[in-house]
């Protein structure tokens, strides 16, 4: 038997962060995914999760997991993925280091990932995006934080962790405003900002003063703002916005919905799926792909560039006395 705390260890100490440079996010993810399946494997075995061993975590027990999570836990089929591919991450790790799991890591790695509908994204309007932005109160010194983050995050299609994680070393206000990004992979990419984006950075630079911190955006005690920090600005902000913008009534605001937004407008602007790609960080166009599906614009230029064709109008013919006595009482549409 091999336990199992020294290799999800490994895997989380070294190799993730140092060997593959994942970034602390995705460390993170990965790590709460084990937290459940270990937590949920230790209950059924009736154990404690650092007693755990390598072979207790087979494929049905993987398996079971995914159920668990989908039916008890009423996560939906991309959150049920997300779990099992770092599951399987996991497992291509073990079948270097012990030989003897190469059945049961195949047996796992051969467990398919659910399909599932994959709805429209959906965005904000300008008048929407509008009314967050100007929610803040520019007259206080965290009012003029808040605006410059939620204009900076929409402005420039950034994620939470990049938002976040942005320095006073990466931002140049002269002679042209812009941004040094570091995405996801650890690919970095320089965004220009518009005018009123750097105003209202410079406004918010103007009070930040000198906190300990090294991130552009901090709290109130002057340490690095966090993901939870940041949701939470959001929600008071959309709350007090939705008083103006009434289709912003009981709608729930996340920091990708501005992401979103963002990839919309410039989608819908510059008419490039290659420049959205760029501006957004992806990797693989295919992923910038979604905003074509959710833009109609698109679709219309489409039909406007298709000459339909003619075709000849008629009267449905009904085919016995039964569907011709109801065609008496109701006549049917021509064509």
């Amino acid at each position: 038997m091999t336990p199992i705390a020294p290799l999800i260890t490994s895997f989380m100490r070294e190799h993730m962060p140092q060997q593959r440079g994942y970034s602390p996010h995705s460390c993170e993810t990965y790590a709460y995914s084990f937290q459940l399946l270990f937590a949920f494997t230790a209950q059924r075995l009736h154990t404690r999760p650092s007693l755990l061993q390598l072979e207790q975590i087979d494929a049905d027990m993987v398996v079971a997991f995914l159920h668990h999570i989908e039916h008890d836990r009423g996560n939906g089929p991309a959150t049920r993925n997300l779990r099992l591919a770092a599951i399987k991450s996991f497992m291509r790790y073990v079948e270097l280091r012990h030989p003897g799991a190469l059945e049961q890591v195949a047996q796992i790695n051969a467990i398919p990932g659910k399909r599932h509908d994959q709805k429209l994204i959906r965005h904000l309007t300008m008048d929407e995006i509008r009314a967050v932005l100007n929610a803040p109160d520019a007259t206080t010194r965290l009012g003029l934080r808040d605006r410059a983050m939620l204009h900076l995050c929409f402005a420039g299609g950034l994620r939470v962790s990049e938002l976040i994680g942005l320095t006073l070393e990466n931002v140049t206000l002269q002679p042209r405003p812009s941004i040094l990004v570091f995405g996801k992979g650890r690919r970095e990419r320089s965004l220009p900002l518009w005018k009123e984006t750097a105003r209202d950075l410079r406004a918010w630079l103007s009070v930040r003063g000198k906190p300990p911190a090294t991130e552009l955006f901090v709290n109130a005690q002057g340490m690095a703002m966090t993901r939870a920090g940041f949701e939470y600005i959001l929600e008071k902000h959309a709350k007090a916005a939705a008083a103006r913008c009434p289709t912003l009534s009981g709608r729930t605001l996340s920091p990708h919905l501005l992401r979103h937004s963002c990839a919309v407008l410039m989608l819908q602007a510059t008419r490039d799926i290659r420049k959205v790609a760029l501006w957004l960080g992806h990797a693989d166009i295919r992923t910038t792909e979604i905003y074509l599906r959710m833009d109609p614009s698109e679709k219309l230029e489409a039909v406007e560039a298709v000459i339909p064709p003619a075709l000849r109008r008629g009267r449905f013919k009904a085919p016995d006395a039964l569907i011709a006595s109801l065609s008496e009482k109701a006549p049917l549409p021509s064509g």
